[in-house]
Order: C-alpha cells, then sequence, then structure tokens
C-alpha cells in the first residue's frame, strides 16, 4: 500500500493564500510604499548611528533602534490584509468555501511576514557598505543576531496587525489601530517603575525593547526567541477566534 506523502489540503489552502497575498503587494502601490518608508527610515538610522567617522564597526544602534523603525511599517503591511476581504465582502465567500478559518488565517499572515523577508533583503547592502568602509571588519555574529531579531519582532508586529486587521473593514482604522498598540507595547519597559510591585514583573517580562536590546549585542537568548514565537502565536490564534466568530453570527 502507498502511503501518501502529500501535504494535507489545509496546508495547501494556507500555501496558495500566502502566495497570493506575497504577489498582491507588489501589484499594489501600498507594498512598494512600504518598502521604501521602511529603507528610507533604514537609511536615515544607518547614517545618523553607524556610519560615523571613528566610530566602532558595529551595527548594534541600527538593529537597537529596529524595534522603533518597524513601527509604522508593519502596520502598513498587515492593514489591508482581512479588512481589504471585509470591504469588498469577499471574505464571505472566503469563509463559506472548503477552507478552515486557520488555513485562512495563517495563510495570510504568512504571505505577510513573506513579504515582510523580501523587504529586509536591500538592507543587507548597508551590511556590505559598514563592511567596505571598516577595519577591523565587524563581528558577524551581532548582525547575525540583529536580522533574526528582525524577523522575529516583525513576525510579532504582524501578528498584532492581522488581529486588528480582522476587527474592521476599513484600512485606515487598522493601520492606526495596529500603529497605536504597537507604541504602547514598545512603551511597556519604560512605565515598569510606575505599575503597582505586584504587576511590575509581569510588566518587565513584557518589555520587547530590552529583549531587542539583547539582539543587537549578538546575544541570542532562547526565551527571547520562544517570547516573540508565543506571543505571535496567541494574536494569531486570537484572529481565527474572531474570523470562528463570524460564522457563529
Amino acid at each position: 500500500m502507498m502511503t501518501d506523502l502529500r501535504p494535507p489540503s489545509g496546508v495547501w489552502a494556507a500555501v496558495t493564500i500566502a502566495r497570493r497575498e506575497l504577489s498582491s503587494f507588489f501589484r499594489l502601490p501600498v507594498g512598494w510604499v512600504a518598502i521604501a518608508l521602511y529603507l528610507f527610515l533604514a537609511g536615515v538610522v544607518f547614517v545618523v548611528a553607524t556610519l560615523q567617522p571613528g566610530g566602532p564597526a558595529s551595527m548594534r544602534e541600527f538593529f537597537t533602534l529596529s524595534g522603533w523603525l518597524l513601527v509604522p511599517v508593519a502596520p502598513a503591511i498587515s492593514m489591508r490584509l482581512l479588512s481589504e476581504e471585509r470591504r469588498t465582502g469577499t471574505i464571505e465567500p472566503l469563509l463559506t468555501a472548503p477552507v478552515s478559518d486557520v488555513a485562512v488565517v495563517l495563510g495570510k499572515y504568512l504571505g505577510g511576514t513573506l513579504f515582510l523577508g523580501c523587504m529586509l533583503v536591500p538592507t543587507l547592502l548597508l551590511v556590505a557598505i559598514l563592511y567596505a568602509v571598516s577595519s577591523p571588519l565587524p563581528d558577524p555574529g551581532p548582525i547575525v543576531a540583529g536580522y533574526l531579531c528582525l524577523v522575529l519582532l516583525g513576525m510579532f508586529y504582524l501578528s498584532v496587525g492581522v488581529l486588528v486587521s480582522s476587527l474592521t473593514s476599513n484600512q485606515t482604522l487598522a493601520f492606526l489601530g495596529t500603529f497605536f498598540a504597537l507604541v504602547l507595547i514598545q512603551m511597556l519597559g519604560g512605565v515598569a517603575e510606575y505599575v503597582p510591585a505586584a504587576a511590575r514583573d509581569v510588566v518587565r517580562h513584557l518589555d520587547v525593547l530590552s529583549r531587542v536590546a539583547d539582539f543587537a549585542k549578538g546575544v541570542i537568548d532562547l526565551s527571547h526567541v520562544v517570547f516573540f514565537g508565543g506571543a505571535s502565536a496567541f494574536f494569531v490564534v486570537l484572529t481565527v477566534v474572531v474570523m470562528e466568530s463570524r460564522r457563529w453570527r
């Protein structure tokens, strides 16, 4: 008896949706605007914080500020993932099709994540410039850790954006809701000293910027990887719940 080694149909559906979403970003102006915005911000930060005469050959400051760089960009990527489907009414046929809500949400989320990866590729030119003008050459370890941080942080931000996008049919509201949610997340570490002592440890555990700073130093802490992965999964699961609730209405 032959064993069917093909992936489950739900996996194929998620992959198909992800490919469709990825290609749509390059067909619509919003995708190119997001890329241009991020590359502009990344270039400014790189020149100001990294290319300093006599400074260390390191991208530590660049990656330290990466948490803020993605705050306006991630909402621009995620705002249309599900809100556009609701606005145009195509969400109903999608939900009534023989495709699970998990496959729909994962496909949309993976499409945004793949686009984020494409957006980060041109920044490797900044690394090449740093190597070209530095003596001695930079340590590659912190750079690898920094890019791992960008991917994990971007996935986390996009998971928040997908959830917000599922709650509204207005892309502007989806963008603003995600933007302010990410700003609040970024500010958690700064308010830890002002919350009651009982909640202080919890707030510190949720501090994103301190984790980004560790990655920027070249420290790949497994607890940080688990935090970003777990937080991303949490918001994706919440999005699935929101989508399933539409079937119950």
